[in-house]
């Protein structure tokens, strides 16, 4: 009973003390953002034809649709080119900064919004990984995604003694105030999710700035900061039982099918002309039945078999880069980049932390090298660390990152 009371503790101790996998959850904020930021940018020719008002896929036909599902998108408030190459570079601009991490809590809420907004004004543009971007963006918001590899960490390390946060005061007024505007015009209505996450992030973020300000004791902070954290950890969480139920998923209804069954599933994708961006290579790995078949069998087992493996470090290591070699073969042979780097990006969640902290050095290492002309060179390669207990941030007033 001791023993068990003394497990329990040490759970609940991690869970509260500190925010768990800040590494995992850089990785998939920069595997997330640069995936939306590629897509993004290389549909920016035919953005009208996705979503723009004057599409195949109307204004009134999207308005339709919405009217129906209740779903969310900032795109159906006004009509018009202007509103929407508006949003459209701010959901660019919004990625980009997310993927360096400056303010990522702003910019996590600002992604998930640009998310939203274009994939549901046009939700038959898609190829499945626009379906893990939009669960994921949702999740990021509640993760503490800034500690390592990125500008907020930077400022955080810079900060040796209390100072006084002026950006995050500015920020989070722009945002209410367009918050109090478009919740006043009745433009949130439908789907309660995201006006509660907006309203409830812009109120945290409020109370965090006043207990920081305004109380002489650091019980408060702590008590945000352990709420934080549960709501980080609960988040990451999420997260990987997502992963888990995708692949299970996947992997149950392959099963089920009879081109599975036989091991010929993987032959017919390759010999559809749609998917097939190099059919010199599609050919020649069809023309092997030894191995489509392998290759057919291998996917159902991997995918099903994965979820049983995380109790097992070895195996889940082996079985994880077997997936990310198969998302990558199925970038180059099917032609579906944003789908696999989507999946990519999920798995990563699973990194083993020393492989990460090693990936991070090697980056480290490669920027000096570049930037060791210039004179600052050697404070912007400075390796982050998370924010821990032992390595607890800089004491200031100001907003969470």
């Amino acid at each position: 009973m001791n023993r068990l009371s003394l497990a329990i503790s040490a759970a609940v101790a991690r869970v509260t003390e500190s925010a768990l996998g800040p590494y995992q959850t850089a990785v998939i904020r920069i595997g997330f953002t640069v995936t939306w930021l590629l897509f993004l940018l290389r549909e920016f020719p035919h953005r009208q034809e996705l979503y723009g008002p004057d599409g195949p896929w109307d204004f009134d036909l999207a308005q339709q649709l919405i009217g129906t599902n209740g779903s969310f998108t900032a795109l159906m408030w006004f009509r018009g080119q202007f509103w929407f190459e508006t949003v459209y570079v701010l959901a660019v601009l919004a990625g980009v900064l997310l993927l360096l991490g400056w303010r990522t809590r702003t910019m996590s809420v600002l992604f998930m919004v640009g998310v939203l907004s274009l994939q549901n004004r046009s939700i038959f543009m898609g190829d499945g990984g626009d379906n893990v971007l939009h669960l994921m963006c949702v999740y990021l918001v509640f993760t503490r995604c800034g500690q390592v590899w990125s500008l907020d960490a930077r400022r955080a390390r810079a900060r040796a003694e209390r100072t006084v946060d002026r950006t995050g005061p500015v920020l989070w007024s722009v945002f209410g105030f367009a918050l109090v505007t478009v919740t006043a015009a009745g433009r949130l209505d439908g789907d309660p999710t995201v006006p509660v996450i907006l309203w409830g992030v812009w109120l945290a973020q409020a109370l965090w700035w006043l207990v920081g300000r305004h109380t002489r004791t650091g019980q408060s902070r702590i008590l945000l900061d352990v709420v934080a954290n549960v709501v980080h950890n609960g988040a990451l969480l999420v997260i990987m039982a997502e992963a888990c139920l995708i692949y299970a998923t996947a992997g149950w209804y392959k099963i089920q099918g009879s081109r599975w069954q036989d091991g010929t599933a993987v032959y017919y994708p390759l010999q559809l002309d749609s998917f097939s961006p190099w059919p010199a290579l599609a050919d020649l790995l069809s023309a092997s039945g030894t191995m489509v078949m392998l290759v057919t069998y291998g996917t159902v087992v991997v995918q099903v078999a994965f979820p049983f493996t995380l109790f097992n470090r070895r195996v889940k290591n082996v079985l994880l880069a077997v997936m990310i070699i198969e998302h990558a073969g199925i970038a180059v042979l099917l032609g579906l980049p944003f789908f696999s780097l989507a999946m990519i990006s999920v798995d990563a969640v699973f990194l083993p932390t020393t492989f990460l902290r090693r990936l991070g050095g090697w980056a480290a290492r490669a920027r000096a090298g570049l930037l060791r002309r210039f004179p600052y060179a050697d404070r912007m390669t400075k390796p982050s660390e998370p924010r821990t207990p032992e390595n607890p941030e800089h004491t200031h007033v100001g907003f969470p990152a």
